[in-house]
């Protein structure tokens, strides 16, 4: 235990310290208000010291931490508390008796060195705040300094708001002008970037910032990029609380009362922690009855008296229902009421009437003259008057006058008294009671429409199956493009045309190849008998038309009827018309290797033939040579074996023809336009304008009120014959050429094939109901035949029966899709 003598003579000594210490507080007082508590300062000798062990690991000559702590003026309370160590210790080594007091000696005397510590590191800082203090004071007032003007008699500080009298004055003895802050600007304090309370995108283009309060610019931090910030991401534990400061970009490391107030808030309570939103409410005025009010004042006389605004107001109101422009609420009901009720007027009244029609409408204002323009003046700018060639062109205008810009000739004149009268003036207002008179007005009634309702409704692709989607089977075979394609009537097997001289019979279901006849020609087109009680294919090669009995299906019965039918045929006889004879001849004279392939009648024609096609009951068909002029179209009987030519004129070169499914009628597409013939009135009926740079196919439908016309500039036209000579719908779905088109004979879809090497099946619903227009919904891409020499798909052709689409190209190949 520490003797109660030497316990006293340190508390003395400790007390005549601090009594120094207090006697200097006074003149202090007024510097250190803003240093704060002894806790904070400690802490910041801390976080200095840690620093500055950081930096003097390199150096042994500044090892030492009194040599980096700036000088100062030396203290009698630090040189006293030293002495009075000393002599504390000395005493302590003279009384020391034994092991056990001399170790709680020592303890002691520890914890009163860290004391006195403590209070050199203390006394050092607020002496280092002082002098920092005494810089800022001589800085403002060297600024002070050279904001006085010589010649005013007060000074403004350069701090302020508004001003405050002073009785400060300077060296001159002229009175200083104080500007006071309404609110706490400490918030203001630490900002470095001066540019105020502006959008900070205004230095989006420059290489800084801001300004500093020395007036340099603060130069942007570089950009990081995203591997730089993963990377400090990654390997900086401080990332999830820094934030950029937008004022001067650089990071902001939030501290721990921060990131608590950001989660106050977040979570949707007082950013205070402390605060107690639940703590017990006082009830001021009703906790306890008072005998006397709180608030006794008495009631002013002004309160008493009628107010005059309100008399004046009522004054109004009774007036104007006087007067009967105001109405009361029954009479307004009764108005609304009778405005609801439909009015209903003599459609043949007298003329008496006249004046209460007139103003059952609403009188519309007849249009105001323009007002007059710069080149209406006596002396009008030298650009609005014409040149030579400009007056040609407007005397040029003489027999079309509404297609002049100006009715007049600008001219110009020295004064106002030197125009001459206007020799046009009568005319004109003339006119004018002329468009007043005889022109109808009437309101334009805005239409608004919706944009969802301009965009068809159309139905899902689901609702509208079923239809082809995908590849099933790949005919292979031909050794050259494949032109054509034709189906037999009961859908079991379909013949092809190829650039290989040959035609092919395919059966459909299995892929097999029953038949190969060789034509000796480029096959350009092949139709198939569309009687089911013969079997007859018609192949367009060359200058030749071949019709051939295919023998296949039910031989002994189809096959052989089809040979009794054309062997038992009548004599053909000499074709009498030189028109004709000159353009086609038959011929029954086969040859053995052609009559083995199925060959029985040779049609010979003195262009090439590019399309045959069949009439439905399967007796007539006709050819096309589109070089023929006007012998392009021919139409031959099979059952008396003679042909005529449709047309005594060309018009234009001939693309294909069909025959309509029900009616006598005839459609020749030419390149840009398609007529419709009656072939028993001999007659033009329509001609459809598809207004197309060249036509390449067409297709009619089973019901024949609708036709299908593809063409090479990549359109795909919806023709309703009973609507319009112009398309319907014009589809441009494909990036090419598109060259074939076909109808299903019993579904509700076409498809069509183009050069892009795509085939688009759409849903094509025929209404019966005349009323109502086709539903066109495209359904489905199919892409699978490879493009040669720019070319794809020559001809697309739907099954008899099922939903199955067949189409060839230029690969060589015949693809199916089911």
């Amino acid at each position: 235990m520490v003797p109660g003598k030497l316990k006293r003579k340190v508390i003395e000594e400790k007390s005549a310290s601090d009594d120094k210490e207090i006697e200097k507080k006074p003149e202090e007082s007024e510097e250190d208000e803003d240093y704060g508590s002894d806790e904070d300062l400690l802490v910041e000798i801390n976080n200095e010291e840690q620093e500055q062990d950081g930096s003097d690991d390199n150096s042994d000559a500044e090892s030492d931490n009194s040599d980096d702590i700036l000088s100062f003026e030396s203290f009698d309370s630090e040189q006293e508390g030293s002495e009075n160590l000393q002599e504390v210790s000395s005493e302590i080594d003279a009384e020391q008796t034994s092991s056990d007091e001399y170790e709680e000696q020592e303890e002691f005397i520890d914890k009163e060195k860290a004391k006195l510590e403590e209070q050199k590191r203390l006394t050092e800082l607020k002496a280092f705040r002082k002098k920092e203090r005494v810089e800022q004071k001589k800085a403002s007032e060297l600024i002070k300094e050279q904001l006085r003007q010589p010649n005013d008699e007060t000074l403004i500080s350069a701090k302020t708001d508004r001003p405050t009298t002073s009785n400060d004055t300077d060296e001159n003895g002229k009175k200083f002008i104080e500007y006071e802050d309404d609110g706490d600007t400490s918030d203001e304090e630490d900002i470095r970037n001066t540019v105020g309370n502006i959008p900070l995108h205004w230095y989006d283009d420059y290489k800084h910032i801001g300004y500093d309060w020395e007036g340099k610019k603060i130069i942007k931090p570089p950009v990081q990029d995203q591997l730089d910030t993963f990377l400090k991401k990654m390997e900086d534990p401080d990332f999830w609380r820094t934030v950029k400061d937008p004022q001067t970009g650089q990071d902001v490391v939030l501290t721990d009362e921060d990131i608590q107030i950001i989660k106050q808030i977040k979570n949707q309570k007082n950013p205070n922690v402390n605060f107690d939103s639940y703590e017990p409410w006082i009830e001021w005025f009703t906790s306890e009855v008072e005998k006397m009010p709180i608030r006794s004042i008495p009631d002013s006389k002004q309160s008493f008296l009628p107010s005059k605004t309100e008399r004046k107001q009522v004054g109004r109101i009774v007036h104007s229902l006087k007067m009967g422009w105001k109405k009361t609420k029954a009479e307004q009901d009764k108005i609304e009421a009778e405005k609801k009720i439909p009015k209903f007027f003599m459609l043949w009244d007298s003329d008496t009437g006249r004046d209460k029609m007139r103003r059952i409408h609403d009188h519309v204002t007849a249009p105001k003259r323009a007002l007059p323009g710069h080149a209406e003046s006596y002396n009008p700018p030298p650009e609005y008057l014409f040149n030579d060639k400009e007056k040609q062109e407007w005397e040029d205008l003489k027999d079309e006058p509404y297609k002049r810009k100006l009715h007049y000739v600008p001219q110009k004149y020295k004064s106002l008294r030197h125009v001459p009268y206007y020799q046009n003036y009568i005319r004109e207002r003339f006119i004018r009671c002329l468009d007043l008179y005889l022109c109808p007005r009437a309101k334009r009634m805005k239409a608004t429409v919706q944009p969802e309702d301009l965009i068809p409704k159309l139905p899902s692709s689901k609702d509208l199956q079923p239809f082809p989607t995908t590849q099933s089977m790949v005919y292979t075979g031909h050794t050259d493009i494949v032109r054509t394609m034709s189906m037999e009537p009961m859908g079991q097997y379909f013949v092809s045309g190829s650039d290989d001289h040959t035609i092919k019979i395919w059966e459909v279901a299995t892929g097999r190849c029953i038949k190969t006849i060789n034509t000796k020609g480029v096959v350009r087109s092949v139709a198939w008998c569309p009687n089911p009680k013969i079997s007859l294919i018609a192949v367009a090669s060359d200058k030749r038309c071949l019709l051939i009995n295919p023998h296949v299906g039910d031989i002994k019965l189809i096959a052989k009827k089809t040979d009794d039918i054309l062997s038992d045929a009548p004599v053909i006889e000499e074709i009498e018309n030189e028109r004709i004879k000159t353009a086609v001849q038959w011929s029954s004279e086969i040859d053995a290797n052609d009559y083995k392939d199925g060959v029985r009648i040779i049609i010979n024609h003195f262009q090439e033939v590019s399309q045959v096609t069949w009439h439905g009951k399967g007796d007539y068909f006709a050819t096309v040579m589109p070089n023929g002029l006007s012998r392009a179209v021919l139409v031959h009987q099979l059952s008396k074996r003679r042909s005529q030519t449709s047309f005594s004129k060309s018009h234009g070169m001939v693309q294909c023809v069909l025959f309509h499914p029900i009616k006598p009628c005839l459609f020749v597409a030419s390149q840009q336009h398609i007529r419709i013939y009656d072939l028993v009135k001999q007659e033009m009926i329509k001609k459809l304008l598809p207004s197309c740079k060249w036509i390449a196919k067409i297709a009619i439908h089973p019901k024949g009120d609708n036709l299908l016309v593809s063409t090479y500039d990549k359109k795909v036209m919806w023709f309703d014959l009973d609507l319009s000579t112009k398309p319907y719908q014009t589809l441009k779905l494909h990036q090419s050429a598109v060259r074939g088109v076909a109808y299903h004979s019993r579904y509700p879809m076409f498809a069509s094939g183009s050069d892009d090497r795509g085939v688009i099946v759409c849903h094509g619903m025929v209404y019966n109901d005349l009323l109502q227009n086709a539903l066109i919904v495209p359904l489905k891409r199919l892409e699978f035949h490879e493009k040669v020499s720019d070319y794809g798909i020559f001809e697309v052709l739907f099954h008899s029966t099922q939903p199955w689409l067949l189409s060839s190209g230029s690969d060589y190949t015949i693809r199916l899709y089911t």
